[in-house]
């Protein structure tokens, strides 16, 4: 069964809030994202193991429709005195808000960029833009 994947933006939009990501870069910061394969990153699994350990709710997600590259929404307020955001947080970072592993990115989407695409959201809109792709326009 494929997996459904929504995009950041639309997340936002349907929780009317911002939210959190992560985006996994490959081991070797010289690879091409078109090679790297977020199914073998041992990183990413480690975190996806450590979020289900913890009960931190999360779903596949791209950047606001593009392909599909191993990012997450992790369904957690972005707010300080949120006990779970200052769980994943500390797991995440270093106490000087460094991150742990410099090729994972802890991220935030404000509702306010998110609303930007808002078309997206307009009955057909991918429809048409899926045929107005393959007309080369």
């Amino acid at each position: 069964m494929p997996m459904i994947v929504e995009y950041i933006d639309a997340i936002a939009r349907k929780k009317q809030r911002g939210v959190l990501l992560l985006k996994f870069h490959p081991e070797n910061l010289g690879e091409a994202f078109f090679e790297y394969d977020y199914k073998k990153d041992k990183r990413r699994k480690k975190v996806l193991s450590w979020l289900r350990k913890n009960k931190l709710p999360w779903l596949a997600c791209a950047h606001e429709a593009s392909s599909y590259l191993g990012d997450i929404y992790i369904d957690v307020p972005f707010d300080e005195s949120n006990p779970h955001y200052q769980l994943l947080k500390d797991y995440l970072e270093n106490p000087d808000g460094t991150m742990r592993d410099k090729r994972i990115r802890f991220g935030y989407l404000s509702l306010e960029n998110a609303m930007k695409n808002a078309h997206h959201d307009e009955p057909g809109f991918w429809e048409r833009r899926e045929e107005n792709f393959e007309a080369g326009e």
